[in-house]
């Protein structure tokens, strides 16, 4: 079975300033991790944080920039796995901008979790991303 985490959620800010939070390498590493990020297509990037044993999860996020229209939208693979090189989780995050006239709607898609052995990352991740999310909005409100 076919699992795909999605969120909506909305900021009442423009769309360029919810972006910056997406694609600038320093701001990302405030509500997600700390990463390498650069903002171009077919650049590869990590994500980095504490390992997770029980997920055999070397806190390692593998990713490759895979599509980019500024202020719109932007794509990487997620891949991740205990170490070594192996790669269990194999996966993508899609995220769309849409500006209104009140402020910007994000939507998040994360693809991949097909197989058995994901459906641990499936669940954290769903809840994980909303968190996430939030941290996004308490940056905005606070600036």
């Amino acid at each position: 079975m076919k699992k795909v985490i999605k969120h909506q959620f909305f900021f009442p800010h423009p769309t360029e300033t919810v972006w910056e939070y997406l694609t600038k390498s320093e701001l990302m590493g405030l509500w997600l991790m700390k990463n390498n990020f650069q903002p171009t297509v077919g650049v590869d990037f990590q994500f980095r944080t504490n390992p997770i044993p029980s997920l055999e999860f070397d806190g390692i996020f593998y990713c490759r920039v895979l599509e980019l229209v500024p202020f719109e939208k932007l794509s990487y693979s997620w891949q991740s796995g205990p170490g070594e090189g192996e790669i269990t989780l194999d996966s993508v995050v899609v995220w769309q901008l849409q500006q209104t006239d009140k402020g910007t709607t994000l939507l998040l898609e994360h693809s991949g979790f097909d197989r058995e052995e994901n459906q641990n990352f499936y669940r954290g991740l769903t809840d994980g991303w909303v968190e996430k999310l939030q941290k996004i909005a308490d940056l905005l409100n606070a600036a």
